[in-house]
């Protein structure tokens, strides 16, 4: 069987391109007064918060109330944005090189678990450090909160392949949560699972492997 060369690249973003410390949100929320915040009792619960703003099946209107709720107290809304968005590090130059280089070969995409508060927190600091806006990097975003699912759910990698026409033999997935790869695969993508941070040192030998 002949296998087929790989023309798309569809690239998580936390922990692939944008370096993040979900620990950081664990400990400013924590300062709010949500003191059990991610504790054994209340893991769901926060999951489900987040899952839901992630979906979109909840607005950040609601997702701040709902936090209001949690930790009894009127903050305001740039403290619990702040809290929230205390995981986003930076996104290193070298990645972005590497992308804007890697273009000039590939169909290259986006496929995030997001929500719109992170969103405009990584476009805006994005556009500040490299002029341009972060939807000019890539071909297509697609972020979970806008398609209202989220990953390892396999209608997602379906919609974004169907939505820009890609064959999954031709799409290499990469993400640093196995379910997620793990996903993709079963649905015929090759797929590229690696460790947070590492993604110039895996993903040019992969490249390299790949050619004929």
């Amino acid at each position: 069987m002949t296998v087929q060369p790989i023309r798309n690249i569809i690239f998580d973003l936390g922990g692939v391109i944008l370096n993040i410390d979900p620990q950081l949100t664990v400990n400013e929320f924590r300062k709010l007064g949500w003191s059990d915040f991610y504790e054994e009792n209340h893991l769901s619960l926060a999951r489900d918060l987040f899952y839901q703003l992630e979906q979109g099946s909840s607005s950040p209107e609601l997702f701040r109330n709902k936090v209001r709720e949690m930790v009894k107290k009127p903050l305001e809304d740039k403290a619990i944005d702040e809290a929230w968005s205390a995981m986003i590090l930076d996104i290193p130059e070298d990645r972005i090189r590497y992308l804007e280089e890697l273009k000039k070969n590939y169909r290259i995409f986006l496929l995030s678990n997001t929500n719109e508060i992170h969103r405009l927190k990584f476009h805006h600091e994005f556009e500040t450090v490299f002029g341009y806006s972060f939807y000019n990097l890539f071909e297509r975003n697609f972020y979970s909160h806008e398609m209202g699912m989220r990953k390892p759910d396999p209608h997602i990698y379906h919609q974004a392949l169907r939505e820009v026409g890609l064959l999954e033999e031709e799409t290499l997935f990469i993400d640093d949560m196995e379910a997620n790869t793990e996903a993709a695969k079963a649905l015929g993508m090759r797929v590229l699972h690696i460790l947070p941070g590492t993604l110039l040192e895996v993903l040019p030998e992969y490249l390299k492997g790949q050619q004929p």
